[in-house]
């Protein structure tokens, strides 16, 4: 059995689960208005689709141009909807709003203002080298 993090109050973790799965359901909306679904992996995987305007030389350049700008956006927001899906992960565990590398509490502060934080402030700072 994990470990109950015991600072947060279930009012809390009901207010973040709420704002992470809303933020979940718009980033979902967002990659389905320009990716598919990967079928042969796990649910953050999509593939930008290449989009298809027409066979002359203007709407060729244009295809290639949307589709390597959106390969970067649709990288972002997958990686932006594991951390959401983990964060929702460790609400179910019970180990939500503990730090992965020092093991000590999460501010609330910092949890509302990104509440995919898995680090605190301090070990966010040591491994970002900040002052």
């Amino acid at each position: 059995m994990t470990k109950q993090v015991i600072h947060l109050s279930q009012e809390f973790l009901d207010k973040v689960k709420t704002i992470l799965l809303e933020e979940k359901t718009k980033l979902e909306n967002e990659l389905n208005k320009f990716t598919e679904k990967n079928p042969h992996t796990t649910e953050e995987d999509f593939d930008a689709v290449y989009p298809d305007y027409g066979d002359k030389s203007d709407e060729n350049a244009q295809e290639i141009t949307d589709f390597l700008a959106n390969k970067p956006l649709e990288m972002n927001l997958e990686k932006t909807l594991r951390d959401i899906n983990k964060a929702l992960e460790s609400i179910q565990k019970g180990t939500y709003g503990t730090c992965k590398y020092c093991k000590e509490p999460i501010d609330e502060k910092r949890l509302i203002a990104r509440p995919t934080s898995s680090a605190c402030i301090s070990c966010k700072k040591t491994l970002t080298q900040e002052a």
